[in-house]
């Protein structure tokens, strides 16, 4: 008998475990003091680039110190829907692509020129909201990054403002510096280094609303409400390259459709995190958990 009642104790507990996630639960607000419009400077040279440290180089660019952020975004929206480079249609935003050269590779997918969707409005996780005249960042999110964005409405907001998105060596090399480091802030990872999964910080709680980005720069060595963060900018001084959300990269690779992602994500593990990790997915792919930052050419 006594044995029964644990195992309906611990069902109870289980059961209770995986009610509804509540995507709109409060969110803290801190100011990070880290400015979404400042950039960094990377220099042209030699860097180590993957996991068995090849070198490579590149060319001097500049990125922007944080991901951009559905405050940033919104602007955006705002601004290029008034001028007809892209369009609202229905519940969803989409804008003009030129296309790839196709081969009908194996496996691989057309992407032909055309509107594609940038972002959809309806899903419970956009954290850019339309009020039918206006877009703007939901309360609380205004300086976390923009998340539910596609490969192609990454690429659209920086196109806008004449930047790009960042190749996998440019991502790479911004977020590593010039020496072998397995992470932006060194050789090894703690909590406090940066938003991935099971990381305790004051945006998850896996027992009610889950997984939440934090705002861009939150690991700056900073103490919010008694939870310290460690300063984790790479050599670079730019914040969230590993953790919070992954970012689109800008490369078109022959004969594939898929586009790649970097820097791991808040539902990641710790290992995901290393500087180069890749991932995957179809330019159409929008989740809570990607984001982009944009590049420009020269210094």
């Amino acid at each position: 008998m006594k044995y029964n009642l644990l195992i309906l104790a611990m069902l109870v507990l289980l059961l209770s475990a995986c009610g509804p996630v509540d995507l709109n639960a409060p969110v803290p607000g801190f100011d990070t003091g880290v400015d979404p419009e400042s950039w960094a400077q990377i220099p042209a040279g030699e860097f180590y680039f993957g996991q068995h440290e090849d070198l490579e180089s590149t060319e001097a660019f500049q990125i922007m110190v944080t991901d951009v952020t559905v405050s940033q975004y919104a602007a955006y929206l705002n601004a290029a829907v008034a001028d007809g480079s892209i369009n609202l249609a229905g519940e969803e935003i989409t804008g003009f692509y030129p296309g790839d050269v196709f081969r009908s590779f194996e496996h691989e997918e057309e992407i032909a020129a055309g509107n594609w969707l940038f972002l959809p409005l309806d899903d419970p996780s956009q954290r850019v909201k339309f009020d039918g005249n206006t877009f703007s960042a939901q309360p609380g999110y205004q300086n976390h990054p923009m998340t539910m964005v596609t490969w192609f409405g990454a690429r659209g907001y920086c196109g806008y403002y004449g930047y790009r998105l960042p190749t996998e060596m440019e991502w790479e090399k911004a977020a590593r510096g010039t020496d072998t480091r397995p992470f932006p802030w060194g050789e090894e990872i703690a909590r406090e280094n940066a938003n991935f999964y099971a990381s305790r910080d004051p945006f998850e709680k896996m027992s009610s609303y889950g997984s939440r980005t934090s705002p861009v720069g939150f690991y700056n060595g900073g103490n919010y409400d008694g939870y310290q963060t460690l300063d984790s900018a790479s050599p670079y001084g730019l914040y969230d390259m590993a953790g919070n959300v992954w970012q689109w990269t800008g490369d078109v690779y022959e004969d594939m459709h898929y586009r790649f992602l970097r820097g791991g994500s808040k539902d990641t593990y710790e290992m995901d995190l290393r500087v180069w990790v890749r991932n995957n997915a179809t330019p159409t792919y929008f989740s809570p958990g990607v984001g982009f930052r944009c590049v420009q050419d020269g210094d």
